[in-house]
């Protein structure tokens, strides 16, 4: 499946299941539609069908942006720690 670059806001579909294991750790593929589960997110793969979105995020903005800001961050602090230990 294709890896979604961006966040958005599915705006046509056609039997679109995406892979969000990535975001959520859940296995079973989650079907979006325009009336129940428009938003894509980045990190995630498309199984199934086709569609269009309008982005709303990319880069450090998007949810895996924003996890990735968060992680190097946790990072960072753990460096800083052992910095001022030593």
């Amino acid at each position: 499946g294709d890896l979604l670059p961006a966040d958005g806001v599915l705006i046509q579909g056609n039997d679109l299941k995406i892979d969000e294991s990535a975001l959520t750790g859940e296995s079973d593929h989650v079907r979006k539609s325009l009336d129940k589960d428009p938003l894509l997110l980045s990190g995630t793969h498309v199984m199934e069908g086709s569609g269009r979105m309008v982005v709303t995020a990319v880069g450090v903005n998007s949810q895996s942006g924003i996890i990735f800001t968060l992680l190097g961050a946790a990072g960072d602090e753990e460096d800083d720690g052992k910095d001022r230990k030593g």
